[in-house]
């Protein structure tokens, strides 16, 4: 019989940062519910909303670093759409009418149903590059991404929608602060887009998580989160260094030698787990690991 060891006191009273990489949601939720496919709160499912090209790749904050100050909420069935300097665009949730536009994220193809013109336009416009951007939604009954085809340590039975890899991505307060320690600015966790923030542990305490409790919900550690140029976009200014923190993160979060075939020279900040039992997270659950 499985035997559960407090790990925290608990999760962050801010629990979830829904974020997509490369569009903030801007959510603090208090409750919400984890599904296999990742986060829900609400209307909003985490990682299910992507900015593209209008051939369909990928846009995120490493090719446009200002997207990071785009938010996106929802009220009663409508999406809510808000940046510096514009005027908040809203939209429906649901646009059955709306063509569906097949995408490229990464390496691997998924569909989104387009959110419109307006969206396009808004996009666009504050983006002020020379190309046209649009907005996509994943919805349930679209075929998703199975994140084996890229990442073997996945099961081939694990979906995701648009995130880079997986559904669930935990990083510790501990964690940040500790590489906050050897940076000349001080960085937040909103850098890191963790889906789970956990506090009253010890730094990286979370590489060594396996399968762990929180509420009702069971995950199970896959791997280690490699960490890009992503890192080096400010969450509060959307401006883009392409040094810190992934210089410094290279000094000391670089796998071992045997893992070189999987990170190559990612540094490693935050674990990536799948959902073995869905269910509800609440703001302050502790965090237990599960033994048998």
């Amino acid at each position: 019989m499985a035997k559960n060891k407090e790990l925290s006191k608990n999760v962050r009273d801010k629990i979830v940062d829904l974020h997509k990489a490369g569009m903030g949601y801007k959510t603090i939720a208090k409750q919400l519910e984890c599904k296999q496919i990742g986060l829900k709160y609400g209307e909003l499912r985490d990682r299910h909303w992507l900015v593209i090209t209008e051939d369909g790749h990928m846009v995120t904050g490493r090719q446009e670093p200002r997207l990071v100050l785009v938010s996106l909420t929802s009220e009663g069935g409508q999406m809510c759409l808000n940046g510096p300097d514009m005027e908040q665009l809203r939209f429906p949730v649901l646009q059955p009418d709306n063509p569906i536009i097949n995408c490229r994220v990464f390496s691997s193809d998924i569909q989104g149903r387009d959110c419109g013109n307006e969206v396009s336009s808004w996009l666009t416009s504050y983006l002020a590059a020379e190309k046209t951007f649009r907005l996509v939604h994943f919805e349930p009954h679209m075929k998703p991404r199975r994140p084996a085809e890229t990442e073997s340590l996945y099961p081939q039975s694990e979906k995701i929608a648009y995130s880079d890899c997986g559904p669930i991505m935990l990083l510790s307060e501990a964690s940040v602060k500790d590489l906050s320690s050897r940076l000349e600015n001080d960085v937040t966790v909103a850098r890191f887009r963790p889906n789970i923030i956990v506090s009253s542990c010890e730094a990286f305490d979370e590489d060594s998580w396996e399968d762990i409790q929180i509420g009702d919900v069971r995950m199970h550690r896959v791997m280690a989160c490699g960490r890009c140029i992503f890192t080096t976009v400010d969450p509060e200014t959307g401006v883009i260094s392409r040094k810190q923190p992934l210089e410094t993160l290279k000094n000391y979060r670089l796998c071992d030698e045997a893992e070189k075939h999987i990170y190559k020279t990612s540094p490693l900040f935050g674990q990536m787990y799948t959902v073995s039992k869905i269910g509800i997270l609440q703001v302050g659950d502790v965090v237990y690991k599960i033994s048998r």
